[in-house]
């Protein structure tokens, strides 16, 4: 395989315009004409990382954690990320990332974590907003399919878990084509009417451009009118964090012992116990505790995160119980995402979980 054709399939897949604006989400090494015959999934690109991948023959390595994130001002062998991109160029290995635009991504962190703990009725906690256009045009009735089927495959028309959305309704247009003009229908100065289609359907910001140029080029008009609309909708399958329902309720200690089993972590630290049951948990993959209210204002009994300052547990205490399940285990499961992402869409190819990868904190 190519590697630009994995690449691509990814920055489509898992948008990079969905990753924060700190972020460094996409190819962070490689040659996009490269020819590569297996990828390493990991959480971290670490020096064991790489000699893995080299051992194993995977010329890509695809992480959840950039590797390259903040700013390089030098690179030599004295620091730690130096000397992974020194390994890494001179054996012509690869590396990609998707970091937090997996963790909003519909089948994400957060969800995935839900799912591993064993919540019911999933849906995302904080949805993101104003990522959303909603796009109107008019074209003959003739050439409607047409235009229907080149901006839904160009991106537009998903909401949800649902394709292909759009409405039409029919009217009348009118327009006078001027003297340097190339009518397809109509006189040169004469006012034309010609019945139309309205066809409207939404598309996400970042594919505005691919789907617009999909609508000129099926569009038999000369000039086709179109019109975009910023919409207020949030986007109820795509955001940060996670909330669901327990199968059954569990008492707060058992619940704990529960995630700490589920996640293998070697120490949580929590809130005060309030003694009440959990039946509604809210979580978020990673460093989350910004959604704290978030989670307390959907009602959850429990919201679960890493990274978790000292003066946050106090902000928590008789409102939730707050855990902190330490960011390599909240985060473990999303090499499992991406595995699914690729399978499906190119199941011969050869990918293989890193066996080297590992929490580098430590407990005593």
């Amino acid at each position: 395989m190519i590697l630009r054709d994995i690449v691509s399939y990814l920055d489509s897949e898992i948008p990079l315009a969905f990753q924060e604006s700190y972020d460094n989400s996409g190819l962070q090494l490689g040659e996009p004409e490269k020819e590569i015959t297996a990828a390493l999934l990991t959480l971290d690109v670490t020096e064991e990382v790489i000699e893995e991948a080299i051992e194993t023959g995977c010329g890509l390595i695809i992480s959840h954690h950039p590797l390259i994130f903040s700013g390089i001002k030098k690179i030599s062998g004295k620091s730690f990320i130096g000397r992974i991109i020194f390994r890494a160029i001179r054996n012509d290995i690869a590396i990609y990332s998707a970091h937090t635009n997996l963790d909003v991504h519909s089948s994400g962190v957060s969800i995935k974590m839900a799912e591993k703990i064993g919540l019911k009725n999933i849906k995302v906690l904080s949805p993101l907003n104003k990522r959303l256009l909603k796009l109107v045009t008019f074209v003959p009735g003739t050439h409607l399919e047409n235009v229907r089927k080149a901006v839904f495959e160009a991106g537009a028309g998903s909401i949800g878990n649902y394709d292909y959305c759009g409405f039409a309704a029919d009217g009348t247009g009118s327009f006078r084509a001027g003297d340097s003009a190339s009518p397809y229908v109509g006189e040169k100065g004469k006012i034309h009417l010609e019945k139309e289609v309205r066809f409207e359907t939404i598309l996400f910001t970042h594919d505005k451009e691919r789907v617009v140029k999909a609508l000129i080029g099926a569009h038999p008009y000369e000039e086709a009118a179109y019109d975009l609309y910023p919409l207020e909708n949030n986007n109820v399958n795509i955001g940060l964090g996670a909330i669901g329902e327990l199968v059954s309720g569990m008492d707060e200690l058992s619940f704990l012992k529960h995630v700490s089993s589920i996640l293998d972590a070697m120490g949580i630290r929590f809130s005060k116990i309030r003694n009440k049951a959990v039946n509604k948990v809210a979580l978020c993959g990673g460093s989350g505790s910004s959604l704290l209210n978030d989670a307390i204002s959907a009602g959850a009994d429990v919201f679960l995160t890493s990274d978790i300052k000292y003066h946050t547990f106090f902000e928590a205490e008789n409102r939730i119980l707050l855990v902190d399940t330490g960011h390599f285990e909240s985060e473990k499961f999303s090499t499992e995402i991406l595995y699914e992402l690729i399978i499906k869409k190119f199941p011969k190819f050869a990918v293989r979980f890193s066996g080297t990868n590992r929490n580098p904190i430590n407990y005593l």
